[in-house]
């Protein structure tokens, strides 16, 4: 059967190499919308899902990490006090604006940690020393910034007035249309105005072999007015609140259900296009014998074929596009899930496709091919 379905498609090859394209484009539109939602919702959740080793306390109102309300210092010395708590490292992220000494202005949101231990700071490179951010006017900043990326490490420029310089990089740092730097808790607070009692949010260490959502528990109820979470729950609450409640899922799942429906279509159209031609060649199969069973079962085939080929170069396209978005630092990758998503919609699109021809086919009369 195998021979068979290769002769049949090498037969016209113009609309096998039709259908073929037409899977290509679909997985490559489907991998591309999805890559780009995984890059825009990891850049909207990346604060949070890099920093998801620790527990976060925020206020009690509080379920989107990029929209915390400032707590009072004191409320850590109260949860350092609870048992089960290592450390408890105070964070603040505040706007300032940008005025290089080449007349250029942006926009940059200050992230301030606490020395020697620099929590809430992440994918520092490895020839940047953390120990920098002590110097006078050291600030971290990404290597794929979206308007300060061709600052040069030692350059100087204003921020909110005040002379700082470029000290380290980071890469992979940047939240959705922001630019986060990094520095010390007490210059974030200077450059801002903080205020020096406030903190954004507080990010905890549990000692070891305590169980992190009992502490958690234990968090809440001890404390009035603030939240605890375990990193992972609220990861999960501000992909909820930023992405889902705010309409952006639904737009790409629109655009990616759009790309699986038009390559249905337009395979489904090829496929009945090239059995009908063939018309003759299935009506001499049937006559000779074959059940409709084998018929079906070579359309399949074909479709089979033609799917696994098309999902090949689709998924290099697929590929290329993800690199050349990382080489601009939009970074993303697809989970094994995923990857076993996009060949079950390649599977679905090709043999759903051909179910066109396959109602064509069997619904022929053997004689009738020999009345033409």
């Amino acid at each position: 059967m195998l021979q068979t379905a290769f002769s049949f498609l090498k037969y016209d090859r113009a609309k096998s190499i039709g259908t073929m394209v037409g899977i290509t484009l679909s997985v490559f539109l489907v991998g591309q919308q999805t890559g780009v939602f995984l890059f825009l919702t990891n850049s909207i959740i990346n604060v949070v899902n890099s920093n998801r080793q620790y527990i976060w306390i925020v206020d009690e109102s509080t379920t989107d990490a990029n929209k915390t309300v400032p707590l009072d210092v004191r409320i850590g010395r109260e949860i350092a006090s609870i048992a089960g708590v290592k450390q408890v490292h105070e964070v603040v992220i505040s706007a300032g604006s940008v005025k290089r000494l080449n007349g250029k202005t942006a926009g940059l949101s200050l992230i301030g940690v606490q020395a020697p231990a620099y929590a809430g700071m992440w994918n520092v490179e490895p020839e940047t020393s953390p120990s920098l951010l002590l110097t006078e006017g050291a600030l971290f900043m990404d290597v794929f910034s979206e308007n300060l990326k061709d600052v040069k490490v030692g350059e100087a420029f204003e921020l909110n007035g005040e002379r700082v310089y470029k000290a380290g990089q980071t890469r992979g740092t940047q939240g959705l249309g922001i630019d986060y730097a990094f520095t010390t808790i007490e210059r974030a607070r200077s450059l801002t105005g903080f205020s020096s009692d406030k903190v954004s949010f507080f990010l905890v260490e549990a000692q070891p072999n305590v169980d992190k959502v009992q502490l958690v528990n234990r968090i809440n109820a001890a404390i009035p007015g603030i939240r605890a979470w375990t990193g992972e729950a609220f990861a999960e609450s501000t992909f909820t609140r930023a992405v889902v409640s705010g309409g952006f899922a639904a737009t790409f799942g629109f655009l990616i259900v759009f790309a699986i429906i038009a390559g249905f279509v337009i395979i489904g159209l090829t496929l009945y296009s090239a059995a009908n031609e063939r018309i003759q060649d299935y009506g001499t199969l049937k006559a000779i014998g074959a059940t409709n069973r084998y018929i079906a079962r070579l359309i399949l085939l074909q479709a089979i074929i033609l799917a696994v080929i098309g999902y090949g170069i689709g998924r290099l396209f697929v590929e290329g596009f993800r690199l050349l978005l990382l080489s601009i630092g939009s970074n993303f990758s697809f989970s094994v899930w995923l990857e076993v998503g996009f060949i079950s919609v390649t599977l679905f699109i090709a043999l759903g496709g051909s179910l066109f021809a396959i109602r064509r086919i069997t619904s022929l009369e053997p004689a009738s091919v020999f009345r033409r």
